[in-house]
């Protein structure tokens, strides 16, 4: 569904941001984004969305060249940025004149999303906090139908009921023709919604499984201590514990914390990368 080839980019004046970037993302899918600051993200799904244009290479939405902005291509991507403005005017009247460039837009899906985010429709949105603003873009992107939606922090400001409101709206949200990618620093609020896990960093998506996978071939565990150190992949300091990804020898999943799974993949790739593509040798 999405498809990047050789991707090349820099900022005018800057050092390159990507160098020969490769990337393939199918529908049906949660893609959770995640990299450092400045690691580029938001590059990436601007890349994504045809906002921004590489210098060599070229990115595919559906097979076709994104760059090229046809109308056809973009009422199938619906992005939601970590900054945003919007007009004042109420949700019904924005909704009545921007719905109609989603051939897909449905008035009653936005109202049932309005009503679990517990939005009034006739209230304005530049009167409305910034986390209702980005309640309500939710709620607008999910009920536009778009195959592509594109979140870049999508739970900034939102409180923790919203926040739980949002992972349950997002998981319903699913078809088998919709894709969806998530970048987010927050990544404790991507736990049990997405699919597969993408680490950008230093120009290139150095990190690319799916959750299935990573559960069986790894371990997260909040005190490593005990474990023998040829099992131990990762481990940091914290709370007086030493918590850690140790290798999965058993048929035992469990649960992945991406908190650490990040922090393991930016200190040390090699190991986990070594586990992760390992063939399945349990102890009985």
């Amino acid at each position: 569904m999405v498809e990047l080839i050789n991707i090349d980019f820099r900022y005018k004046k800057k050092k390159p941001l990507f160098r020969d970037l490769n990337l393939q993302l199918s529908g049906g899918s949660i893609y959770g984004l995640l990299g450092k600051n400045g690691a580029g993200k938001t590059s990436l799904l601007k890349h994504i969305s045809g906002l921004l244009f590489p210098n060599g290479g070229e990115c595919l939405v559906n097979g076709q060249r994104v760059s090229e902005r046809l109308p056809e291509v973009l009422q199938d991507i619906y992005v939601i940025p970590e900054e945003f403005a919007l007009p004042p005017v109420s949700i019904d009247r924005y909704a009545r004149i921007n719905g109609l460039f989603y051939p897909d837009f449905n008035r009653d899906q936005l109202n049932h999303y309005l009503q679990e985010f517990e939005l009034n429709t006739d209230e304005k949105l530049s009167s409305m906090s910034y986390g209702q603003k980005k309640k309500f873009l939710i709620s607008f992107g999910l009920a536009t139908n778009a195959r592509l939606l594109i979140l870049d922090e999508p739970t900034n400001g939102l409180d923790i009921p919203s926040k739980s409101q949002f992972r349950k709206i997002i998981a319903s949200a699913l078809t088998e023709e919709k894709l969806m990618i998530i970048s987010t620093h927050q990544v404790r609020d991507l736990e049990n919604l997405i699919d597969t896990v993408l680490v950008l960093e230093s120009g290139q998506i150095i990190f690319n499984h799916n959750i299935a996978t990573i559960s069986e071939k790894l371990r997260f565990m909040q005190d490593v201590k005990a474990i023998p150190a040829g099992e131990v992949l990762y481990s940091e300091e914290g709370a007086g514990r030493k918590a850690g990804i140790v290798k999965n020898t058993s048929q035992l999943e469990s649960r992945v914390d991406l908190e650490i799974l990040f922090n393991g993949i930016i200190k040390n790739p090699a190991a986990i990368e070594a586990q992760l593509s390992k063939q399945n040798d349990y102890v009985c």
